[in-house]
């Protein structure tokens, strides 16, 4: 019985000596170690084995076991160094050869300049707040004094879910809810997306705006005159004409229109401007005493002003852009000149 077991280990050495590959390897184990492998079965019956010969049987029968398992971890380490090596042999990296280059992204330039808007009234004081896109009609046109059949809602072609509620026009409806929730003084800014239904190479469904309001005892035109003209010389330069036009807004009176002279020509008359020499940039106004009535503050005790404007329109004057599409297009040939 004991020549059976050396009959195997020869057997099994000659088979493992003429395998050529890992699959072979791992056939070899299953076929000798496995579950229902020679060897296994072997140590099973080692129960019906003669008492007076077990010793030796189990004894060679244990090292042929450990013999065959020894050779086949050589041989298997032996070929997965090969793999390895070949593997790296075919896919070798010259480390001398630059890499490729990976260019970094940078802040879009509607971005870059709404930054800059905040850093200038950040450093008025102004704290920056947000509200939703989807709005209640409330908050979007009544509280600011557009009840429904005000000739004002013609002004912005609105987007309605339902009745009562509106993708935002306009960021104003911030200054409701903040109103509502805070006692003056205030100092806010309101940046954010706003929807109307108007697509052309100066307009489009979505856009952004920013919103700016101060509500004080004693606030005046004053105030908001020179708050927005040290916002405009910031933005535009120390020596940009700055003007204030009348103008009409329901949740402001009175109200203005601010231009800027002409970033093309100066104010000396161009295309841009249309021979005019200034370019309408932000509506403003002191804050209409209806909409501090809306709001439960006592319009014979508190004034302010409040301001919008739409980024977009400051990026394209900023850096001479001719049609707003560009912003939206992702054509790097336009955003890497920013």
């Amino acid at each position: 019985m004991v020549e059976d077991i050396l009959s195997i280990k020869a057997i099994a050495e000659e088979e493992i000596k003429g395998a050529n590959d890992l699959k072979a390897i791992q056939s070899l184990r299953v076929k000798y170690l496995g579950k229902k492998g020679v060897l296994t079965d072997k140590i099973k019956s080692l129960g019906s084995v003669p008492k007076e010969i077990r010793p030796e049987y189990g004894k060679t029968l244990n090292e042929t076991k450990n013999h065959i398992e020894s050779i086949l971890n050589q041989k298997e380490s032996f070929f997965k160094a090969s793999e390895l090596e070949s593997g790296l042999k075919a896919n070798r990296i010259d480390v001398t050869v630059p890499g490729n280059f990976i260019p970094a992204g940078h802040k879009h330039p509607i971005s870059r300049v709404l930054d800059e808007i905040v850093d200038v009234f950040s450093s008025l004081g102004f704290v920056i707040e947000e509200g939703p896109e989807i709005e209640l009609d409330y908050y979007n046109f009544e509280a600011l004094n557009i009840p429904r059949d005000h000739p004002a809602r013609d002004m912005q072609d609105t987007f309605y879910i339902t009745d009562d509620v509106v993708l935002r026009t306009h960021t104003s409806p911030v200054q409701v809810r903040v109103m509502q929730k805070n006692k003056p003084p205030l100092r806010v800014i309101a940046p954010g997306k706003v929807y109307r239904c108007d697509a052309d190479v100066t307009h489009t469904p979505m856009f952004h705006q920013i919103e700016g309001f101060m509500v004080d005892e004693h606030i005046s035109m004053g105030d908001l005159k020179g708050a927005l003209e040290l916002f405009l010389h910031a933005i535009f330069g120390e020596d940009t004409g700055v003007r204030f036009r009348p103008s009409f807004f329901p949740f402001t009176e009175p109200s203005a229109e601010v231009d800027i002279a002409c970033v093309m020509c100066g104010g000396t008359g161009c295309r841009l401007c249309k021979g005019s020499g200034w370019i309408e940039i932000l509506g403003c106004g002191m804050i209409n005493p209806k909409v501090f009535e809306m709001v439960g503050y006592d319009p014979e005790k508190y004034t302010g002003f409040a301001f919008g404007m739409g980024i977009e329109r400051i990026t394209m004057l900023k850096y001479g852009i001719d049609d707003l599409r560009l912003f939206f297009e992702n054509d790097k040939r336009f955003l890497e000149q920013f």
